[in-house]
């Protein structure tokens, strides 16, 4: 096969000198409200068109591939006094995976254990390419069951304007849960 970045031949989607010298990810840090932050490990720019793949077949090779280099080495090195779950936002099932389930799975380590299907949004509207406006006009409606009383990280693929994880942070409070912050691959303002 050939690396989707460079085109040279690859047994990977992406060859191993693309992942050492494209996707070394770094840790950025953006407060969303006034003490809770998004931390992200890739400025959108850099890889917007890997993002873009959850859209098709084999996006599922590329958000394994951004969850080992980032999500992974996250968890082996963050330590916790307690377990903490890890939700992705609206896990749903589309173009045969969940980007964001991907994503989760890679934070499962010592502290910290991923939970599926716990918040899922009751209005499916897509807010690629969306301002602020037309988020805050068509919440996503999210509902939590399963969980309460636990202490959670988000994660999610994308920090455009915040609204997203805000409103899920905002349904898992609702059942008593504590959002200690939220992860993402990639951050727009970056």
């Amino acid at each position: 096969m050939k690396c989707i970045l460079c085109e040279n031949l690859s047994f990977q989607i992406i060859c191993k000198k693309c992942q050492k010298t494209l996707l070394h990810p770094s840790f950025h840090k953006r407060e969303i409200e006034k003490d809770f932050y998004n931390y992200s490990f890739y400025a959108l720019s850099d890889i917007e068109e890997l993002i873009s793949s959850k859209y098709y077949f084999h996006g599922d090779k590329v958000f394994n591939l951004l969850a080992k280099l980032s999500f992974y080495k996250f968890a082996q090195n963050f330590t916790y006094f307690q377990n903490i779950l890890a939700i992705p936002i609206d896990d749903h099932v589309r173009h045969e995976f969940s980007h964001t389930a991907i994503l989760a799975r890679y934070l499962n380590s010592q502290n910290i254990k991923p939970k599926y299907n716990c918040l899922k949004a009751q209005n499916i509207v897509k807010y690629a390419g969306k301002d602020l406006e037309f988020r805050q006009k068509n919440p996503r409606r999210f509902k939590c069951t399963k969980i309460s009383n636990q202490t959670t990280i988000l994660c999610d693929d994308l920090i455009t304007t915040g609204a997203t994880i805000k409103e899920a942070k905002k349904a898992l409070e609702k059942r008593n849960n504590q959002v200690l912050f939220s992860l993402t691959l990639a951050d727009a303002k970056l």
